[in-house]
This record gives structure tokens, C-alpha cells and sequence, in this order.
């Protein structure tokens, strides 16, 4: 079954997205529109990043002392993609958008993540201008954002520094007013910035006419000193060149340079840089400091982000979900066209008889399963966030009241467990692949290289973790757990009626022992002894939306035909092999396990 069949049956048969047309903000819209996005989508993903994933993987950025280096295909692919109009997918048509569905634009882009998840860039462009369309002002967003939709301009976000990474309390960049002669200034208060930014994706490049950087900084007040940790963070806007109100360059390079290119595992197709602001080298007015326009007021800056980074972890998620698929494809096809080995059994020890197929033998079919389970377990999990986000922008009051919640709990599952198992089914695609899967004859090695970055950006797997447990599931006496438990109570309910009664019950009780362990876990009064085993709990937790997840998925495929087949037994392998998994996990959350907090340093 291909990628299209697969998110045709997961947009149509199990999320019903066509039922959105009834909504005003999509009344224009079918299921023909729908389709004609994906139809260019998976074209241009096919013809313009498929086949040069190797070539960007092998000709990484490079720096000539003037401008950054990139292939051409690069140039190529993004145009493409901005001339399809996916930057503004979900715009108004007022501002050149088509009014998309969420749902839709985040299936019609796995297409692009697929075909070579480093050529496809635009993840944090779009980001941005939705973030500077929550919270810019009017000249903001009709100069930055409208920008960036269009595709003059391309977009990062700059939070870490080589001193902070999680840690964004303790930055050190700042930001000083620009004088009185700028406080006028159309674009918004005028500052000067003065620091050192890392790891910023697209962070300089020569793809577009200009780069807007969103930059978390620190306003000092009149002592000079600054609002210790998080509330004293502000956000602006940063331009790599000045522009005028009406969006124009005026020639002035702003006071950005460009430290360093970052040589990384994977992802080598996208530039990530080390970036200083107010280091002196352009200064065409001899004053220190990049030019940057607060966003929202002071001391917001973190709470504006949020709505960038909690998009950026979707997309995070989808990444590494559309990573793992592309290794399942790979390593299926392998398997059906590689011989190796005899049938265990009689016939087998025969010399004579010819070698089968790899997919023949029992030991392949369970990481082909294994691999189906998480890949197309992950892309529901995600396209269902994505359907929640449609939920919150255009539902009635309890519907956005609904789909606010159950985010809270689930946007963290999104983000963490594809990029965790996922990465898992690229391992298994080596496995399959044999001595050969290490090598760069076959795409697999370079699938597993790309994905071990996504349990670490847009916040590493601990933070989601303490996220999750140490504030997501409190939040307002655990009412977004609440209302997930509800729906995955429902869905038990359902296959009570279906015969699947066994896969009822033991997701019932997961459901009960999470729930349980969520309570044992913050027993007693030592708030660090309650997050020491985060992770376990977030396994646990995952494991059992994953298993809710297929089970709803097998109840909508109860039809005869290949597919529906495949996802039945892909959630009887997830049912029989990884939900009892959660035990472990849970074990050492109820029981406060303090193995790994109390470990001393000198015994390592």
C-alpha cells in the first residue's frame, strides 16, 4: 500500500475531514479541492526532493567567505514549493491563502518529508509568519509575514545559545532601545540586539531575498540589569537585511553574521548556523547592534514563541513519522525482491532448494510489522493533532474547548513518541537491509542519520517528558487527561460491540495503570524524585494513546481487501507485542524508583 492510500484512507474513512466543508472558513472546499492539493503536493515531492535526498545529504553548506553554498536542486525544490502555494496554505484568501484545512496542509506536506526531509525547509518559514499573525502588529505582519507566505522571505527562530540551550532563562542576549529618533518607528519599537544565537535552521542562505529571524532576547532597565529567568524574555524581529515599511530592502546588510555552519549527522541538506547579533562587522550607520522590532510587549517574548514551538512540535513529530515510512517503503521492498536463506522445516535442508524471499521468513515479517506499526500508527497520531488544531481555530465554543485540552496532554506524545520509534523502525529498515543497510549503496543509513535529530529538537525528550508530567496532566486537576480518557473509553466501548473485546480490556486497563501511576508519581513531597523517571512515564503514556490510536483505526477498517487487513494485524502486532510493554515503564513511576536520581557522580 502506498503513502497516498494510506493518507486518503487516514483523511477520509477514520478523520472524515470532507465533513469540514460544512464549516464557513471551508465552505468553498470537496474532496476534489482536497485532492488536487495532495496530487501536487506528492508531484512536486516526487519530481523536485526525491531524487536529490542523496545529493543534499552529500554536497552539505558550505560557507565561500561570502555567502552560503547550496546545490541547486535546492533552489529548485523551493521554488516549486512556494509557487504551489503550500507557504500560505491555510491563509486567508485575503492574504493569498486557500483557506485550508490544517488537516489537509499537514498530510499534503509528509509528502515533501518523505521524499527528503532536509530539502524541506519551509516547516519554520510558515511557523513564523503564524506566529507574527497571532501577535505582530499590522505593519508587522503585512511586512514579515505576508513576506514570507509568498515566498520573498524565509523565516527562523533563534532561542538557544552555546551556553543555554533548554535552559532559556539563561540567556544572555540583549536588547537595548534604538533611541528616541526610532520610536516612531512603523515596524514597531526599534531595539538594538547584542548576543550569540545557535542551532538555527535556515539560520543564512542566499534561497530567498531576505531572512527573518524571531529572536528571544533581554530588555535591561535602567540599572542595567535584566528580569531574572523566563518572565524577563521579549521577542523581535530581526531582519538579515533592513527593510523599509513598505517591505523593501534599502541596501543596509543589518548587523547579523554568520559564526559558523554546524556539521551535523543528518539533515545535511539544511543549513544550521551560529549566528551573532551586534558583532560589529556590518555597521552602515557605525552603531552597534542588529536592528530588531519588538513583537507583542515586553517580557512576553517566551508566552509569543510557544505559539511557534508548539507548531514547530507537530511538525517535529511528522518529520520523524514521514522518516520512519520512508525506511518501512524502502526495507518492504527490499525484503520482497532480496533472497536469502531456506524455509525453517524439512523442505529447508534441502541444498538444492532454491533460496526464498527475506519477507518469507517470520523474524523480517515482525519488524516489517513492527515498522508498519509505528510509521502509520505516528502519521494518525499526528494527522488526529492536526484535526484537533482545526478543531480550535474553527470549532463551536466546546469543540475548541475540547481540542485546547486534549493539545495540552497529546502535543507532547506527537513530538516525542514518532521521534523515538520511528527512529526505532529506521534501525529495524538497517536490520532488514542487512551489511548492505549500513552502507550508502541503499537510502536506509541516511533515513536513520536524518531522524536521530528529531528526539532532540524543538525540545529534547526530557523536556517533553517533565512537560508532560510535571505540568500537562496537573493542568486544572487533569482535565485535558480527563478528557483523552473519555475518548479512549468511548473507543473501548466500541470494540466491546465488534469482537474485539481482549484489545478492549487491555487498553482499559493501560488506560486505568496510567492514570494510577500519573497519582503514585507525585505521592509525597520531593518534586525531583517525582520527574526522575519522566521518560518512562511519557514511554508508558505514548505507548497507550499509540494502542487507542490503532484500535480505532482497525474499527474503521473492518472491510475486506489487502489494506484493511494489514492495519488490523499491524494493531493486533502493537496489542500482542508493545502495549505490555507499559508495565516496565509504569513500574518504576508508582514506585518513585530513585535508582537514577541517587546515583552518585563518582560511581559512574
Amino acid at each position: 500500500m502506498t503513502l497516498r492510500n494510506t493518507v486518503d484512507f487516514l483523511l477520509y474513512e477514520w478523520l472524515h475531514t470532507e465533513g469540514l466543508q460544512t464549516r464557513e472558513r471551508f465552505a468553498d472546499h470537496s474532496r476534489e479541492t482536497f485532492d488536487a492539493v495532495l496530487d501536487t503536493c506528492e508531484r512536486i515531492a516526487r519530481e523536485k526532493y526525491a531524487p536529490f535526498n542523496r545529493k543534499v545529504d552529500v554536497e552539505e553548506p558550505s560557507f565561500d567567505g561570502d555567502k552560503v553554498v547550496l546545490p541547486a536542486c535546492t533552489q529548485e525544490a523551493l521554488n516549486a514549493y512556494a509557487a504551489s502555494g503550500m507557504l500560505s496554505a491555510a491563509q486567508d484568501y485575503d492574504v493569498g491563502g486557500m483557506q485550508l484545512p490544517y488537516t489537509v496542509e499537514a498530510a499534503a506536506n509528509a509528502f515533501f518529508a518523505c521524499a527528503s526531509v532536509s530539502i524541506g525547509a519551509s516547516m519554520l518559514t510558515v511557523a513564523n509568519a503564524n506566529l507574527l499573525m497571532a501577535h505582530g502588529s499590522e505593519a508587522q505582519r503585512k511586512v514579515f509575514a505576508f513576506n514570507q507566505f509568498n515566498g520573498r522571505f524565509a523565516g527562523t527562530m533563534c532561542l538557544s545559545e552555546p551556553q543555554a540551550g533548554s535552559s532559556l532563562s539563561d540567556i544572555t542576549t540583549r536588547a537595548v532601545p534604538d533611541g528616541e529618533d526610532h520610536a516612531g518607528d512603523a515596524l514597531g519599537p526599534r531595539f538594538r540586539l547584542t548576543g550569540y544565537k545557535m542551532w538555527i535552521s535556515t539560520g543564512d542562505h542566499e534561497l530567498t531575498e531576505n531572512i527573518v529571524h524571531l529572536v528571544l532576547a533581554k530588555i535591561p532597565g535602567p540599572d542595567g540589569k535584566t528580569v531574572a529567568g523566563t518572565k524577563g524574555i521579549s521577542l523581535f524581529i530581526v531582519p538579515k537585511h533592513v527593510v523599509n515599511s513598505q517591505g523593501e530592502l534599502t541596501g543596509e546588510r543589518n548587523d547579523v553574521a554568520l559564526a559558523g555552519l554546524n556539521h551535523k549527522l543528518g539533515w545535511r541538506g539544511t543549513v544550521n548556523t551560529l549566528l551573532n547579533f551586534g558583532e560589529g562587522r556590518y555597521l552602515p550607520r557605525g552603531k552597534r547592534g542588529a536592528i530588531g522590532y519588538l513583537v507583542g510587549q515586553p517580557g512576553e517574548g517566551l508566552r509569543c514563541m510557544f505559539h511557534m514551538m508548539n507548531e514547530a512540535r507537530i511538525g517535529v513529530g511528522l518529520a520523524a513519522t514521514m522518516l520512519g515510512l520512508a525506511g518501512y517503503y524502502a526495507s518492504l521492498d527490499y525484503a520482497r525482491t532480496r533472497t536469502q536463506g531456506r524455509p525453517v522445516g524439512p523442505a529447508g535442508k534441502n541444498p538444492e532448494m532454491p533460496p526464498v524471499r527475506l519477507i518469507d521468513h517470520a523474524d523480517i515479517k515482525r519488524m516489517l510489522l513492527a515498522q508498519k506499526a509505528y510509521g502509520e500508527g505516528a502519521l494518525a497520531l499526528g494527522l488526529y493533532g492536526a484535526r484537533l488544531v482545526d478543531e480550535l481555530h474553527t470549532g463551536d465554543a466546546d469543540q475548541k474547548h475540547q481540542a485546547h485540552w486534549l493539545l495540552e496532554v497529546l502535543t507532547p506524545i506527537i513530538k516525542s513518541w514518532p521521534s523515538e520509534w520511528c527512529l526505532e523502525a529506521n534501525s529495524l529498515a538497517i536490520q532488514i537491509h542487512g551489511g548492505y543497510g549500513y552502507t550508502r549503496d541503499f537510502p536506509v543509513e541516511q533515513y536513520w542519520r536524518d531522524n536521530r535529530l528529531n528526539m532532540i529538537h524543538e525540545g529534547t525528550h526530557g523536556i517533553q517528558a517533565m512537560d508532560l508530567l510535571g505540568r500537562k496532566v496537573l493542568l486544572q486537576d487533569g482535565l485535558g487527561l480527563h478528557m483523552l480518557g473519555q475518548r479512549i473509553l468511548a473507543t473501548c466501548a466500541r470494540a466491546n460491540t465488534a469482537d474485539q473485546i481482549q484489545q478492549s480490556n487491555a487498553l482499559t486497563s493501560a488506560w486505568t495503570n496510567v492514570c494510577q501511576a500519573t497519582r503514585d508519581a507525585w505521592q509525597g513531597n520531593d518534586p525531583a524524585l517525582s520527574l526522575a523517571n519522566a521518560v518512562p512515564y511519557m514511554q508508558a503514556f505514548g505507548h497507550t494513546v499509540l494502542a487507542w490510536i490503532w484500535l480505532d483505526l482497525s474499527l474503521a477498517s473492518q472491510g475486506d481487501g489487502a489494506a484493511n487487513t494489514g492495519r488490523r494485524l499491524a494493531c493486533q502486532y502493537f496489542f500482542q507485542y508493545e502495549l505490555p510493554k507499559i508495565s516496565a515503564w509504569l513500574k518504576v513511576v508508582q514506585s518513585q524508583d530513585a535508582t537514577c536520581a541517587h546515583m552518585p557522580e563518582d560511581a559512574f
